[in-house]
């Protein structure tokens, strides 16, 4: 019998490559990995080799530090290296606070420098999969509804390709959608005409209201060029070191309207970086 030569999950990631790689993402993504990543890393990197048919770890860094792996290659190690969990109204209390103080702060501030009719923007940055632009598309429908004349605009982005492309088709499992009530699933959910799939779908005319984009928070101009009312960019920074963080937040506030609200996940904070942000609310920040 002939036996297959490659064989992905003998191979080990030697200390050299690691920190050749680690280097990298740093560099590209901005994410650091201590030593004890070193696992993780081989595991996810196992699948890339297999898929490109290559032998070893140092065949598969030299493609990647290759110019062709730099135009091909770089993207994908990247998205192997991105963590992705999120769920739809994920701390809830944002969504509350978004609803109760953030948008009628707004809408009063616009009436009384009668720009009313601008559209309320906001930035989903680190989007994931898609659950948390949708779950702000379902809030902001709704307040719409309640106020007439409010509109508003979304642009979601990710560095991950994989996750945008999950976002962007906006088909779950049923299980993901447990954390959306009962009313609203009605409202903006689509159940898939096979029951046995167990699938569903956001609806078309909140799927309009949505941009999604591939971005990379590391690039010097982000390509965000419209100011934003508020940006969401929560569990994100965690996987940065302090200076990555405040260069991050110095980029965010330049995107933000004067005024402008940052919201940040429930384990993270600004205390301790030099950025000309006001707290308002638990992770809820202001520009100043």
């Amino acid at each position: 019998m002939q036996q297959n030569s490659f064989i992905p999950n003998l191979l080990t990631l030697p200390q050299q490559e690691f920190e050749r790689f680690s280097a990298l993402i740093y560099k590209e993504a901005g994410i650091k990995l201590p030593p004890a990543k070193k696992t993780m890393l081989e595991a996810r990197l196992q699948k890339r080799l297999k898929a490109l048919q290559m032998h070893s770890f140092k065949e598969y860094a030299d493609f990647v530090f290759s110019p062709e792996g730099q135009r091909q290659e770089l993207i994908h190690l990247v998205d192997v290296v991105t963590t992705n969990k999120t769920d739809f109204f994920r701390e809830p209390q944002h969504f509350e606070f978004l609803v109760k103080q953030v948008l009628p702060y707004l809408q009063q501030h616009r009436r009384e420098s009668q720009a009313l009719s601008l559209p309320f923007k906001i930035w989903s940055a680190g989007c994931s999969t898609g659950e948390e632009p949708y779950t702000m598309a379902m809030v902001l429908s709704e307040y719409a509804q309640s106020n007439p004349g409010f509109r508003f605009t979304i642009t979601a982005s990710d560095i991950c390709t994989r996750v945008l492309k999950t976002a962007m088709t906006a088909v779950y499992p049923d299980e993901r959608v447990d954390t959306i009530s009962l009313a609203l699933k009605k409202k903006y959910l689509l159940r898939s005409k096979d029951k046995q799939k167990g699938l569903v779908r956001i609806c078309k005319e909140l799927r309009q209201t949505i941009a999604f984009q591939r971005i990379n928070l590391m690039d010097d101009e982000l390509a965000i060029t419209e100011l934003q009312d508020a940006i969401f960019c929560r569990n994100v920074i965690i996987y940065f070191d302090k200076p990555t963080q405040t260069r991050l937040m110095h980029k965010f506030h330049q995107r933000l309207m004067p005024g402008g609200f940052l919201f940040l996940g429930h384990s993270e904070t600004l205390n301790g970086l030099d950025v000309p942000f006001q707290s308002v609310a638990s992770t809820v920040y202001r520009k100043l």
